[in-house]
């Protein structure tokens, strides 16, 4: 590449990600570039890592609605990667930065999905060798007695080594009303692998936000060991209902517009009450309005078509037991279109 004027692009080694050369080849030397010239110019669209980043970035846009926060949280995670390694291309060495992180929120916000996303960055941006998320709670780290909780602990993190380790609700770790409880013993191990093995391994806590507070304000060295902390708020009512009509098309059915204005009715009432799991919640209702459209069709006693098939209708909605209210009945219809 020369050293004069611009350089047209660069692309730099990807761990985990082999070569095109036939099978039985012999090993080739690794491809060390020189560091640019001091008056060269990088142009950061041709890095096909880059590419790769704006794939992964769309494809978040189009599995999740809403979240701009977060969004914007990993564009900037993107952005500093990038130029992380445009530094390189011109020798400038620094520390690795760090990327474990916390994600924060209620239910059904999307951490497990920004977090698939986030290893898939990662892996393009040569940060980790895999582009894969293991999952964890604490019945998958911690001992039932003396001695089994450090092999549970080490297993886990060599089955995300490379890549992502993902640690579901994440202060059921730390139970400090429990003498005897092991909790801790994964909180020290985690410290020293967090620190150990940082070009290996990122690690992710997840879980509700008043908890995940407390957890850190208890295990102080290791919220200094997390940088970046992405919190996922609650979805309004629109957005809910632009994940339904997602959720609805994908699968291929559809409301019909009495069945639209009656699950805006639902997502209204359904948002007041206890357990509410926002995406997750959505997913279940609609597969109960398909579980009360299949048994109204079956019932139906007459030839279906196509539209009878995906159509859910006002009936299929108001169905649901938010509706049982002792303030009166509600009279439906439902009509093909």
């Amino acid at each position: 590449m020369a050293a004069e004027g611009s350089a047209g692009g660069f692309r730099l080694a990807r761990p985990g990600v082999g070569d095109a050369r036939p099978s039985g080849a012999p090993p080739e030397a690794p491809d060390v570039e020189e560091p640019l010239a001091p008056d060269a110019r990088l142009d950061l669209s041709l890095d096909l890592a880059g590419h790769d980043v704006d794939r992964t970035l769309a494809a978040l846009d189009a599995d999740l609605i809403g979240l701009a926060k977060v969004k914007e949280r990993v564009r900037e995670i993107a952005a500093l990667l990038l130029i992380d390694r445009a530094r390189r291309r011109f020798g400038l060495e620094s520390s690795r930065p760090t990327m474990h992180m916390s994600f924060t929120g209620g239910p059904g916000t999307g951490k497990t999905t920004v977090a698939l996303r986030m290893a898939q960055m990662l892996h393009a941006l040569g940060y980790i060798r895999k582009p894969k998320v293991h999952t964890v709670t604490r019945d998958d780290l911690v001992g039932q007695f003396i001695g089994h909780t450090a092999p549970k602990t080490k297993e886990a993190i060599a089955k995300a080594a490379g890549g992502v380790l993902f640690i579901d609700e994440a202060y059921y770790l730390f139970r400090p009303e429990n003498e005897r409880d092991y909790g801790q013993e994964v909180i020290e191990i985690l410290l020293q692998e967090m620190e150990n093995e940082r070009a290996n391994l990122v690690v992710i806590f997840a879980g509700y936000p008043d908890r995940m507070d407390r957890f850190f304000s208890a295990n102080p060295g290791l919220s200094s060991r997390v940088a970046h902390h992405l919190e996922f708020a609650d979805y309004t009512h629109d957005e809910l209902m632009g994940i339904a009509e997602t959720m609805v098309t994908v699968e291929n059915f559809r409301f019909d517009p009495a069945a639209r204005t009656a699950f805006a009715e639902y997502l209204t009432a359904r948002m007041t009450r206890p357990r509410f799991s926002n995406a997750r919640s959505v997913r279940n209702a609609i597969d109960r309005c398909r579980l009360r459209q299949a048994k109204r069709l079956v019932e139906a006693g007459r030839p279906l078509s196509k539209a009878d098939l995906i159509t859910l209708c006002d009936r299929d909605v108001y169905g649901s037991s938010v509706f049982d209210e002792p303030a009166g009945e509600v009279v439906v219809a439902c009509r093909i279109e």
